[in-house]
């Protein structure tokens, strides 16, 4: 197994359930849950000196739910072209979560996730079996499905267990 199969199987592994798309809403309220019942001053918590702060983790979230779906709907449309990777630690160290409000990032995530829902709801069943390449790796578009879901649990895991103890 390459290294680019063992990152992604970390996150398959987290799915709860063959039915994903379910899975995609069941992970978006599990966030939710936790994220609406955080103050501005929480969200602004970060558990160790140099780790994300709440609202910078779930800036995260968003932004690679975007890049996901993105990647999907390429693939999807049968575009071809390589996709790069993207660099995670610089987009939180650029993400501006810090000068946002929790509230509006909360939005911003309700929105992000409904948008994941509808886009793979909508897709034919020939359309999640095909592949695009990204950092040299291929992948299909249903895999991007279940990564986004992985990796929204992957996030909650963490938060349950190294930052909501401090609360």
């Amino acid at each position: 197994m390459t290294d680019s199969e063992k990152y992604i199987q970390r996150y398959l592994d987290l799915v709860p359930s063959e039915n994903w798309i379910e899975e995609l809403k069941n992970s978006g309220k599990q966030t939710l849950e936790i994220y609406e019942k955080f103050s501005e001053e929480k969200g602004n918590f970060a558990y160790a000196e140099g780790k994300w702060s709440l609202k910078t983790l779930l800036q995260h979230l968003i932004d690679t739910e975007k890049v996901f779906a993105y990647r999907a709907m390429r693939f999807s449309r049968k575009d071809q072209s390589l996709v790069s990777g993207f660099d995670e630690e610089a987009w939180a160290d650029n993400s501006y979560a810090e000068s946002r409000t929790l509230k509006s990032l909360i939005k911003e995530f309700k929105l992000t996730r409904k948008l994941s829902i509808k886009f793979f709801k909508t897709l034919p069943v020939e359309a999640l079996s095909l592949i695009g390449i990204v950092n040299e790796n291929e992948i299909k578009v249903e895999t991007i499905g279940k990564l986004i879901v992985g990796h929204n649990i992957h996030h909650l895991n963490i938060i349950k267990e190294r930052y909501l103890p401090n609360f």
